[in-house]
Order: structure tokens, then sequence, then C-alpha cells
């Protein structure tokens, strides 16, 4: 499968933006349903404002999210750092209490698992825990699943069926990118309906798969799209052709015709859907003024624990800020050794917060180099990558002193500092500081409260955008 130049994404069709966007806000008006995301890491939100994040599923969390004004809300499962049997036993109590609160709200839903635009997760399991959860113990029965990975800002594109990431001016097959050699979560298919069949292991075909192709969306072929997804049984799959959120708006036209007339679907999709379905509207990039806390004089943190070579490109890029920052090394290799990450985390906190007193930014970074261990255990190699986590999150829960700002780079690393360090139980999506970038504002439960954390995922954006975040900041 060959790299396409960037230029394709131009051989397409221009669209009626403004008359699309008229329709799909009155579908929206008349659909009645609480959209419900239950999100793998914290990025899914780097799309969407105004909007709540709940870092637990019990009861009283999704009661609150189903009573809220929103149509749309967030549950933070972070199952991405979970071994396959946590992510399983959390999708199956999720069911069961969606279902409960759905029953005593008296609101029907729309469920989406977001999970990440380069197709790493684990799928299939969990939207087949949630489909079995959810049919046991409702009437609900769901037709299918709707796999939707584009995502604009991260520069993730579907076309002719097969999964593209945007490297350079280029578009690389996904499957031949560093995400598809993940160590957990790892495939070898570009084509999304080869991907489904790698991952369901044979048991969805590409050839049942439905195909929405670009040129029935550019097209405006709504009521072909429609029928289309009217003709899916079994829970067969529906996958979503896009280069831009205008074809996500027009899928959502026909998509929403077909739940009117019955039709049932998860998703399983990147964070561009969530943004449509919602109905979140544009707003501007936020400024410092918006989050920076004039009479706080401290020093700021930036916390880097992805390895993917995006992160390490903008890592380098960051020694070139225009305020010195002070780098402290955290040597995850001593994982191995007896009590090595717990003595590994008193000497970076202490150096941390000399430097944050005296008003200095600090990034605590990963040593560069991956820790792998010599298995093929997946589970195993899991395990010890949520340890590492687990240490250098801690960094930041046993800080003593309120720094200016905090930025986590990475996935599991920007949920972990969220929930184990900063102790969120509820944030509110404040909007995004670059494309694709999250800010939550911390609740009152936190341990710093009301306070913008920035959560920067390994793979999303330019090699200077990290650094750019942190002069604007500075």
């Amino acid at each position: 499968m060959e790299k396409l130049a960037l230029d394709v994404l131009k051989n397409y069709k221009e669209m009626d933006v403004k008359k699309i966007d008229r329709d799909l806000e009155q579908a929206l008006a008349g659909l009645n349903r609480k959209i419900v995301v239950l999100d793998d890491d914290p990025t899914g939100v780097q799309t969407v404002h105004d909007v709540s994040v709940y870092t637990s599923w019990d009861m009283e969390a999704i009661t609150s999210g189903f009573n809220e004004d929103n149509s749309i809300f967030f549950i933070l499962t972070n199952s991405r750092g979970f071994t396959k049997e946590e992510t399983v036993k959390v999708h199956a109590e999720i069911a069961r209490t969606l279902t409960e609160v759905s029953k005593n709200t008296g609101k029907d839903y729309i469920l989406i698992s977001r999970s990440d635009s380069t197709m790493r997760g684990y799928y299939p399991v969990e939207t087949a825990t949630l489909k079995g959860g959810i049919e046991r113990y409702s009437g609900k029965r769901f037709d299918g699943e709707i796999i939707f990975p584009f995502f604009k800002e991260g520069g993730r594109f579907t076309i002719g069926n097969v999964h593209y990431v945007k490297e350079g001016d280029f578009l690389t097959p996904a499957g031949q990118t560093e995400f598809a050699k993940d160590k957990s979560f790892g495939y070898k298919s570009s084509h999304i309906g080869e991907y489904v069949e790698e991952k369901t292991a044979g048991q969805f075909m590409k050839e049942d798969c439905t195909y929405i192709s670009l040129e029935d969306i550019r097209n405006e072929n709504i009521q072909q799209i429609t029928a289309q997804l009217m003709a899916v049984r079994n829970f067969n799959k529906v996958i979503v052709n896009a280069i831009d959120y205008v074809d996500v708006k027009v899928f959502a036209l026909a998509y929403i015709n077909a739940v009117k007339k019955n039709k049932e679907f998860i998703f399983r999709s990147a964070a561009a859907v969530t943004k449509v379905l919602g109905g979140v509207c544009d707003i501007p990039l936020l400024s410092k003024e918006k989050l920076i806390e004039k009479d706080n004089k401290n020093g700021g943190v930036i916390l880097i624990g992805s390895h993917v070579n995006k992160t390490t490109q903008q890592f380098e890029a960051l020694k070139g800020c225009k305020k010195p920052l002070e780098f402290i090394e955290f040597n995850q290799h001593l994982v191995l050794e007896e009590n090595g990450l717990q003595n590994e985390v008193i000497r970076v906190i202490a150096e941390a917060e000399r430097h944050i007193k005296s008003g200095r930014n600090v990034v605590v970074f990963t040593r560069r180099e991956r820790f792998d261990l010599e298995t093929e255990n997946r589970d195993k190699q899991l395990m010890v990558s949520v340890q590492i986590s687990d240490a250098v999150t801690s960094v930041i829960g046993k800080l003593s002193i309120r720094p200016n700002f905090i930025i986590a780079k990475g996935g599991i690393t920007s949920s972990d500092v969220g929930t184990k360090a900063l102790k969120v139980k509820k944030a509110l999506v404040m909007g995004q500081i670059k494309p694709g970038i999250p800010v939550w504002m911390t609740g009152m439960e936190s341990k710093f409260p009301q306070m913008p954390y920035i959560i920067f995922p390994g793979n999303v954006g330019e090699i200077d955008t990290l650094k750019e975040i942190v002069d604007l900041l500075s």
C-alpha cells in the first residue's frame, strides 16, 4: 500500500458547508438523545469545549451526566492503561449502570466508544462487551458498529477505506506507521475492513462490512447512505471515509435518519464524531489570560511520558524555548531495581520543587530510551508500563506547592495525572490551547482546584507545538 501526496485532499468536490450546518442543527434538535462518550484516554475531548468529563462510571456520575442540560458528556475510563480482563470488567459495569440510569431518567442515548485515531486500543472487546451487556439488561438491540477514526486535527484521514496518518507532505497508511507497531495494541492492516477482520480473528469479514464512500458523501447522497445503514444487521461494521468535518456532518444526517427509523449503532470513533454529534461549535484557541493565575509566581511543570517519535522531536524542540527551562530526567529503567522508582520519585520531586519555587519552569521527562520487557506477553508489558506511569505521575501528586500550569504529554500519562495525581472527579473542558490539545478546568475536589490542566496527546501537533505552548504560558 503506497503513501499518498497530501494534495490528494484537494481532489474532492467542495460542499455548501453553511447549508449542511443548518440541516444538521435541525436534525440534532430533533434527535432527543443523550450522547455518552466512553473515552479510553483523556485526549478524546480534544475537539470540544464546555463539556463535562467524569472520571468514574458509578451510578452517581452517570446520572449526573444524564441530568445535565448539555446533550453530551464524557466518561474517562482510561482503559488503554488496563489489562484486557480489567477493561472487560469495567465495560460490563458501564453497560449495566448505563442501562439502569437510562431507565431511571427516561432518556435514551447514543453510545460512542472514543479511542485512538491511529486505531490502537482494546478493539473489538470493548464494544462487544458493551453490546452484550446492554442487550442483556435492556430491550435495546444493536444492528451495527460504526468505525470512524477520522481526526483532522491530528492528520488522520480515511480514503478508499484505507486509514492514513499525515507525516510531513505525505499520507502514510496507518499500518505502516510506528503506531501500528505498538507493543500492546499493534496491528498490520491499513484497510479498515481488513483491520476489522484481523482484530476479530475473522468473526467479521472485510467483504461483509458496509463502506460509506467519500464520493457518496461529497455528492450528498444522504438517501443512499441512509439505505446502507438500514441494511446493516448482526452487529456488522460500517466503515466511514472522511477527510474533513463536512464529511462527518453529511454522514451524521444519514445516521440520524436511520436512528429515527429505529436503527441502533455503537460508534468506535476518534474525536471528530463527538464534536459533530454533540453539536459543539468552534471557538478561538485559549489565551494565556484564561490559563495563567497572575498572582501565582511559581514556575510551571511539563511532564513528558510518551515515547512516540513525535513526542521525542517535540521534546528536543523545547530546548529552544524563549525562557530557560530546567530539565530533569526521570529514569524509568530503575523499575527492575528494588525501591528504584520510589527513590527516583523522591529525587525528582526535591529538584523540581526547588526550581518551581524560584519561578522557573520545569520539564520532567522519562529517559528517552524505551523500556520494553523481553516478552511477547502484552499484559506483562502493560503492567510494567502502568507501574512506571504511576511513579512518574506521582511527581505531580506529591508536589507540595501549586505550579502556575501543568502540561502532561502522552495519553496514559495525562490520564494518570488527572485522576491519580490531581484526583479529579469531574472536570470541565475549557477548550483547546492548540488544535487537538485540550484543557481541563479541574473541579473543587481536586488537589489543585480550578486549575487549567493541559492534556497533550503523544501523537498530536507539529514539532514546535509543545515549545509554542510553553512560550505562550511563560
